[in-house]
């Protein structure tokens, strides 16, 4: 069965050797940081793990880029018809974002854009991202954000659901919004969330189904296998490593397909094997 990763980063040295990330090197057993890490290391992650397809997120905090756009789209360059990106924008420049939106959609040919209101310490309802979900309206992308407990030693409260998130989509009801990494400690507000609006879905990134609270497994078993999505936030997680757990999940023939590629080929418009 194909395999869509919904959440992948290919992390640069400087990235990866950032302050915030001391919990994340600690649970991946990383002592030693290379000058460099190539592509290939990705790339063979998901072969390894039979994964068809991955999208690749940029990062861009109030700092500035993370993981640039541009370095994004040179390592989806490699590899067209396995990766595609997904763009990240300043919120600090409302007009300098909206053009970047259009920027990595029509020219590099991003499938969406990622903030991370954690790193932001704002909510996703603060007037600062408005123009940029009007500007994924726009051009037809889902807006993509992290939802509950941080990894990273940054507080949580910016990812949590309700009020914040419910607010955007009601405010913005064609947007699509994709929340990733479940929602923990939150998940039953943010399946209460994917339940009533239909453009908001679930990422499963950043855990393994052994770790899937016991709510979110029933939702993808029943009336929401269409709106949840297999992620696995490499490198922080193996991709492999979550797949060998999918049949613990008790999921049908229907929901596993919808939930290891089908919901992700249409929220983000993946055509597989095709650059």
């Amino acid at each position: 069965m194909p395999v869509i990763d919904a959440w992948v980063q290919h992390p640069s040295s400087a990235f990866i050797a950032h302050d915030m990330f001391a919990s994340l090197r600690r649970w991946m057993g990383l002592t030693e940081i290379p000058d460099r890490i190539d592509p290939q290391l990705t790339l063979g992650a998901l072969e390894y793990a039979g994964v068809d397809h991955a999208l690749v997120t940029a990062w861009w905090g109030p700092t500035g880029e993370l993981l640039s756009n541009d370095e994004v789209a040179a390592v989806v360059q490699l590899a067209p018809e396995r990766l595609s990106g997904i763009g990240s924008v300043d919120l600090k420049r409302p007009m300098a974002a909206v053009r970047e939106v259009r920027r990595c959609i029509e020219d590099l040919g991003f499938k969406g854009i990622r903030l991370l209101p954690w790193l932001w310490e704002l909510p996703p309802d603060d007037r600062r991202y408005y123009p940029i979900y009007a500007a994924c309206v726009d051009h037809g992308v889902p807006f993509c954000l992290q939802v509950g407990l941080t990894g990273p030693l940054m507080g949580s409260e910016f990812g949590r659901p309700m009020p914040h998130l419910e607010r955007v989509a009601l405010d913005f009801p064609e947007l699509v919004i994709v929340g990733g990494h479940i929602g923990h400690p939150w998940s039953d507000e943010m399946i209460a969330l994917a339940t009533k609006f239909p453009n908001v879905y679930i990422d499963t990134s950043a855990y393994k189904p052994s770790r899937f609270p016991p709510q979110l497994v029933s939702y993808m078993q029943r009336h929401g296998r269409t709106k949840v999505l297999f992620g696995s936030n490499w490198p922080m997680i193996a991709p492999a490593d979550c797949l060998a757990q999918i049949d613990t999940l008790g999921l049908d023939s229907e929901a596993r397909e919808l939930f290891l590629w089908g919901n992700a080929a249409r929220v983000f418009d993946v055509a597989l094997g095709e650059p």
